[in-house]
């Protein structure tokens, strides 16, 4: 990721605009008519506002069978949650969470008077998602969401993202040789691009959002929890109120739960 990611961005109350052209670039499921779409792909995004920069970039993109491997084969979300913590080292993720908690614990009292989530769940996302940063992806960015945004699969659900992230490759706050996750997530704790324009968030101080530094990824999500609805508080285990606000973290029943499951470890509740 750029290092001065977002930086020229004020991210505060963004809105993502919806296209106002008709979507009619064909969905395909194989590599074959990826070049086309990106033709007609552009054509729109260029309607829509879509600068030549992102339009340069939309077309310097790569059709990703990595990508849609990784898209059809998370099969860990069919585990139990017992062999799915087993798997994921949800011991080991609560143990250096408790650490990283003490170590980093005026950032975290700052987090939570902000925004109301404790350390637990924001240590149990970061663990989950990067080994606590330690890997944040070695795939394309931009050519892994535009292949989900061609694949016929969830074609809508990805646009939104394809367009967000040309939005942000015009500002300069991503480019196109950004490197991330297999679905185009990026950063210590791994977003996808509409959600960097909703909830990025300055957790040093600097003036600008790098979600490549702890501090930016951990308010960020923070930011991300709250406006699913988390309520200052609350319990976020299964049945309790924050946990909905989990919920909208990740979709899979069981890394639901294993995040609640590890934060309640790190909180000591």
């Amino acid at each position: 990721m750029n290092t001065k990611l977002l930086g020229a961005l004020a991210v505060a109350g963004a809105v993502i605009m919806t296209p106002n052209v008709a979507w009619a670039a064909p969905c395909g499921n194989s590599a074959a008519g990826f070049g086309a779409w990106k033709t007609a792909f552009a054509a729109e995004a260029k309607a829509n506002g879509v600068k030549a920069r992102g339009i340069a970039a939309l077309m310097g993109t790569s059709y990703s069978l990595g990508t849609i491997r990784a898209d059809r084969g998370q099969k860990s979300f069919k585990l139990s949650l017992s062999a799915f913590m087993a798997k994921r080292g949800g011991p080991a993720i609560a143990a250096r969470g408790k650490s990283l908690k003490r170590s980093n614990a005026a950032l975290f009292a700052s987090i939570e008077k902000r925004y109301g989530v404790p350390p637990g769940p924001l240590l149990a996302i970061w663990g989950m998602e990067t080994g606590f940063g330690n890997f944040t992806g070695g795939q394309n960015v931009l050519s892994a969401i535009a292949t989900l945004a061609y694949d016929c699969r969830r074609p809508e659900y990805f646009t939104d993202h394809l367009y967000a992230a040309l939005k942000l490759i015009d500002r300069g706050a991503l480019s196109a040789g950004t490197k991330g996750a297999m679905h185009g997530e990026v950063g210590q704790t791994q977003f996808l691009p509409k959600n960097i324009l909703l909830y990025g968030a300055d957790g040093d101080g600097n003036g600008g959002v790098n979600l490549n530094a702890k501090a930016d990824a951990l308010a960020s999500t923070a930011k991300f929890l709250k406006g699913h609805g988390w309520v200052a508080g609350a319990g976020y285990q299964p049945g309790q109120p924050n946990f909905a606000a989990i919920q909208g973290w990740n979709s899979a029943s069981v890394y639901q739960r294993a995040i609640a499951l590890i934060g309640k470890q790190i909180d000591g509740g």
